[in-house]
């Protein structure tokens, strides 16, 4: 049952591949940038920014210096430029455990139910007697392989970090480390995921593949990815983003990461 089950979702990988963006999404996509060009100037998603409360981290050590004091009152904005610059000095300083903070704070925001969830579960994370290594080996992955063998290194211990925040590290350790082959790392998490969900059950469909689309929400489920998953996401999305880059309306210079970005927050209708 699970073969016939993978060699569907195979084929709804390939056709997804083949096809590339639908007409709906790439109109979509096109609608997001005319709307958000302007906060984006350069075509990168640098100036994506989160709110935090740098007060309810106070516990948490260590503290990346490029973040606001934890003394402050009220919020703070952090954006992905300020942590690709935090991530780069933290690892040109072998300070993996800074480097994950800074994407966490990034990656949590003001999130989190109840209030102290962020802090709290960052705590217990960073309190894994391994997690430098593993961070370190996770780097060291990425440099001398490719982002598979650095997530497949982030996936195997029992830290708490999970793929939606640890492709985060992975997605801001790749600005500031060239990866050894193959496309650069990207944040995949559960909206992420839902989306490329909505994409593979529309595929599905269409090619009779999987009609009901359970092969879909088996594939793209909410979490626990597996390393071939993170794989065909990071192909996908490079593709996709040459097929925009030939797109009027959309910036020809755009790397995966703005489309990443994109799609975070962008929704489409699909015919029928």
């Amino acid at each position: 049952m699970d073969d016939d089950r993978q060699s569907r979702a195979d084929a709804v990988d390939g056709e997804m591949a083949a096809r590339g963006l639908p007409e709906e999404v790439v109109a979509a996509l096109v609608h997001w940038w005319s709307e958000n060009a302007g906060r984006y100037p350069d075509a990168t998603p640098g100036a994506h920014t989160v709110h935090y409360t740098p007060a309810r981290w106070a516990e948490i050590t260590p503290w990346p210096a490029a973040l606001a004091s934890r003394s402050s009152a009220g919020d703070a904005e952090i954006s992905r430029a300020l942590v690709a610059s935090a991530v780069a000095d933290a690892l040109g300083r072998e300070a993996y455990t800074e480097a994950l903070v800074a994407t966490y704070v990034w990656g949590k925001g003001k999130s989190g139910t109840p209030a102290g969830s962020g802090p709290t579960t960052l705590k217990n994370i960073l309190a894994a007697d391994d997690l430098e290594n593993v961070l370190a080996k996770a780097v060291a992955a990425l440099r001398e392989d490719d982002a598979r063998r650095a997530y497949e290194v982030l996936l195997l211990p029992s830290n708490g970090l999970g793929p939606s925040f640890f492709t985060k590290f992975l997605y801001f350790a790749g600005q500031a480390v060239p990866t050894g082959q193959g496309p650069q790392p990207l944040v995949l998490d559960q909206v992420l995921a839902r989306r490329m969900r909505g994409l593979a059950a529309q595929v599905g469909k269409d090619t009779g593949y999987d009609p009901d689309g359970s092969v879909a929400a088996w594939v793209w489920s909410d979490g626990g990815w597996s390393p071939h998953r993170y794989e065909v996401y990071l192909s996908f999305l490079q593709a996709a983003a040459r097929q925009l880059s030939k797109v009027g309306g959309w910036p020809p210079d755009a790397g995966a990461d703005l489309l990443e970005c994109a799609l975070f927050t962008t929704r489409w209708t699909t015919p029928g």
